[in-house]
C-alpha cells in the first residue's frame, strides 16, 4: 500500500518561525496544559510583491496568543506581530499595532471581544483581525467585516489573500476535531477523527465530516498507516493517515499525523464504491464518498497532529 505525504519546499520555509515557537513552548503531552495551536498560511499582495503570511493561534489554561508572521518578498527575512490575548483581561482583546515590512508600514487592527472560541485556539465566529497595507485590507480573517472595513476607513485589496496551509495541534483522549474550507467558494466543515485503541476489542477509527462517517479503519494496529480519497461536495479529497506512535512510542506518548489534500480525480468513470486503505460507510445516503487514484494535488493542505492524553 502506496502512503506518500506531499512536502513542498515553500511550506516547510514560510512554517519554520511558526514551528520555533511550538517548539520553545511545547510541553510534554501528559501536561494537562498541553498548547493547542492552529497554524494559517496565506498568499497575500502586500507592498506590491505576493508574501507569505503566518497566522499562529496558540492557547492553554493560562495564556491565549496570535503571532502574525510576514516574509520579505525573497523570503530571507521575517517580521513578526505578537498580540498576547489575556483571557482575563477585555481591554486586550481590541487594539491596533503597526510593523514595517521592507520600508512599508503594515496595520494590524483586530477585535475579539465578543470571540467565540468553542475551545479552540482559532476563533469560529464575532471577530475580525484585518492587516491593512497602502489603504487596502490584505488579509481579513473572522465574519465582522463590516467593522473591520469601518474602523480601519480603508478598501478591499484588490489580490485576494490565498489560504495554502493549514495546520493544528490538538491535545485530546479519544476524539480530535479541526475545520476546513477545501476551496475558496465552498463552506468550512467540521472534521472529527475518533478511535478505539484501549480494552479487548480491536482498535478502530473513524474519520468524519459534518456527523458523516467517511472512513472507517479497523485493526488500527496494523493500518496505522493508510490513504483514502472521498468526495467532499463533488471534489475529490485526498486523507491520509499515520497513527504509528499510538501504539508503538517509546515514550507511551505520541501523536497521529492526518492530511487532507483536495485532488483532481483521474475521469468520471474511475470513481469506485470504495478508497484504499480502509473501510468507508457509505449507506447513510450522504454527499461523501470514496472514489479512485487522485491525479494533480491542489493548493491547499490541512495538516491535523492528534495528540492522545492520558
Amino acid at each position: 500500500m502506496a502512503f506518500h505525504f506531499p512536502v513542498r519546499a515553500e511550506s516547510i520555509t514560510s512554517d519554520h518561525y511558526a514551528e520555533t515557537i511550538i517548539e520553545e513552548t511545547h510541553p510534554q503531552v501528559k501536561n494537562k496544559s498541553a498548547q493547542a495551536t492552529v497554524t494559517l498560511m496565506y498568499q497575500a499582495n502586500i507592498a506590491g510583491y505576493m508574501r507569505s503570511v503566518t497566522i499562529l493561534w496558540c492557547k492553554n489554561v493560562i495564556n491565549h496568543s496570535l503571532t502574525i508572521i510576514i516574509n520579505t518578498a525573497d523570503g530571507a527575512s521575517q517580521y513578526s506581530c505578537k498580540i498576547d490575548l489575556k483571557l482575563w483581561h477585555f481591554w486586550c482583546k481590541k487594539g491596533y499595532k503597526s510593523i514595517k515590512v521592507e520600508g512599508h508600514q503594515v496595520d494590524v487592527y483586530w477585535d475579539l471581544r465578543s470571540v467565540n472560541l468553542n475551545g479552540s485556539p482559532e476563533p469560529t465566529s464575532d471577530y475580525y483581525v484585518a492587516l491593512v497595507a497602502d489603504q487596502e485590507v490584505v488579509l481579513l480573517l473572522g465574519d465582522y467585516k463590516k467593522k473591520a472595513f469601518k474602523r480601519t476607513r480603508c478598501r478591499p485589496a484588490l489580490v485576494e489573500p490565498l489560504l495554502y496551509y493549514k495546520k493544528e495541534n490538538v491535545f485530546a483522549k479519544k476524539s480530535f476535531a479541526t475545520r476546513a474550507r477545501f476551496g475558496e467558494k465552498q463552506k468550512e466543515h467540521d472534521i472529527v477523527v475518533e478511535s478505539s485503541t484501549s480494552g479487548s476489542k480491536d482498535p478502530n477509527m473513524w474519520i468524519s465530516m459534518d456527523g458523516f462517517v467517511l472512513i472507517h479503519v479497523r485493526n488500527l494496529q496494523w493500518k496505522f498507516r493508510g490513504n483514502q480519497t472521498v468526495l467532499v461536495d463533488k471534489q475529490p479529497v485526498q486523507v491520509m493517515w499515520d497513527v504509528h506512535d499510538w501504539f508503538f512510542s517509546s515514550s507511551g506518548t505520541g501523536n497521529g499525523l492526518f492530511i487532507f489534500t483536495p485532488v483532481a480525480a483521474e475521469a468520471d468513470s474511475d470513481i469506485e464504491g470504495s478508497g484504499h486503505g480502509g473501510d468507508s460507510d457509505t449507506r447513510t445516503g450522504s454527499r461523501y464518498y470514496s472514489t479512485g487514484s487522485p491525479i494533480n494535488t491542489c493548493e491547499f493542505s490541512l495538516c491535523l497532529y492528534a495528540w492522545k492524553i492520558d
